[in-house]
C-alpha cells in the first residue's frame, strides 16, 4: 500500500462472488495478521490500525468483501454472510496463509467465525471487535430497509447519500472526521454503489449466525472479545454473552467508543490488539 495514497487496495482476486480487492502492509517475513471489516463499511475502517500493526512487525492483510468498498458490485451478486465466509476461507489459500491471526469487526466477525467453524480455516488466534455473532441482531432501520430494499433502491441519489451518511455516522460515539465519513460513504454513492448498499442489507439473514452460535463452545484457540462501551448498534451486553460462550475468551471493554471502534478509539484498540497478538 503506497504511502502517498491514503487508502488504495492494489491487488485483486477473482473470487466466486466477484472481483475482490486486497493489499498487504509490513515486513514479508512478519507474522501474518488478517483484518476483516463489517457492514456498511470497508477495509478503510482499519486505515489507522493496519499501518500501526505493520510497524510493529506484522505482515498485515486487508481486503474489501465483494459488494463492498473497492471490490466488485453487480446485479444479482451473492453478498450473504454464507458466501463471504466461503470466499474468505478460499482467499486465505490464495494468500498462502495456513495459520494467521485474524482480527474481525462487525459482520467480519461472523465471516471469520463461519470460515473457521464451517470451512476449516485455521487461525493462530482470533480477535472479535463488536462482532455480529449472536441473535437477535439488526436495528429497526436495518429491518425496515431489508423489507423494502427495492423501494429504497429507487431513492433519488441525494436522498440516498444523506441516508447513508446519517446511518454510517450513527455508528460513531465521538463523531467521525469529515474525511473518514466521506471515505466510508463514497463506495455507496454511484449507481452501482446505491444498488449494492440495499442488496447487502436485503441479504443479511440471522440464520447465518444462528447456525454457528451453538458451535462457539467448541472454539479451541485464543480468543479476545473487544467491545465498545458506547456501542448503540450492538449493546455491550452482547460482548459479555459472547465471551461467556467461548472457552477461555476474555472481554476487553473499550471506553468512550461507539460501534466503529477502529475509528473512535484506534489507540486504545491497538493497544489491546498488540497485547493479544504478543501474548
Amino acid at each position: 500500500m503506497s504511502p502517498e495514497n491514503a487508502w488504495e487496495l492494489r491487488e485483486s482476486w477473482e473470487s466466486p462472488i466477484g472481483t475482490l480487492r486486497w493489499d498487504h502492509l509490513g515486513p514479508q517475513d512478519g507474522p501474518a495478521v488478517v483484518l476483516l471489516h463489517g457492514t456498511p463499511f470497508s477495509s478503510y475502517v482499519w486505515h489507522d490500525i493496519a499501518p500501526a500493526l505493520a510497524a510493529d512487525g506484522h505482515r498485515v492483510h486487508v481486503w474489501d468483501m465483494p459488494g463492498y468498498g473497492s471490490s466488485q458490485k453487480s446485479d444479482g451478486q451473492d453478498v450473504s454472510l454464507k458466501a463471504q465466509g466461503e470466499a474468505f476461507a478460499e482467499l486465505l489459500g490464495v494468500w498462502g496463509l495456513s495459520n494467521p491471526s485474524v482480527i474481525a469487526h462487525d459482520f467480519g466477525g461472523c465471516v471469520a467465525l463461519r470460515a473457521h467453524l464451517l470451512h476449516k480455516a485455521e487461525y493462530r488466534r482470533l480477535a472479535l471487535v463488536d462482532p455480529v455473532a449472536l441473535a437477535p441482531w439488526g436495528s429497526p432501520f436495518f429491518r425496515l430497509v431489508a423489507e423494502h430494499a427495492a423501494v429504497f433502491g429507487r431513492l433519488p441519489a441525494p436522498l440516498h447519500e444523506a441516508l447513508v451518511r446519517e446511518y454510517v455516522g450513527s455508528a460513531s460515539h465521538r463523531g467521525l472526521l469529515p474525511e473518514a465519513l466521506d471515505a466510508l460513504v463514497a463506495p455507496w454513492t454511484d449507481t452501482a454503489g446505491q444498488a449494492a448498499f440495499y442488496r447487502q442489507i436485503a441479504q443479511a439473514d440471522q440464520r447465518y449466525t444462528d447456525e454457528i452460535q451453538p458451535l462457539y463452545p467448541t472454539l479451541n484457540l485464543p480468543v479476545t472479545v473487544c467491545w465498545a462501551a458506547e456501542d448503540t448498534w450492538i449493546p455491550p451486553a452482547k460482548g459479555e454473552e459472547l465471551a461467556s460462550l467461548i472457552p477461555g475468551a476474555r472481554l476487553r471493554p473499550i471506553p468512550d467508543a461507539g460501534h466503529l471502534v477502529p475509528l473512535d478509539a484506534p489507540a486504545r484498540l491497538l493497544g489491546e490488539l498488540i497485547a493479544f497478538l504478543r501474548s
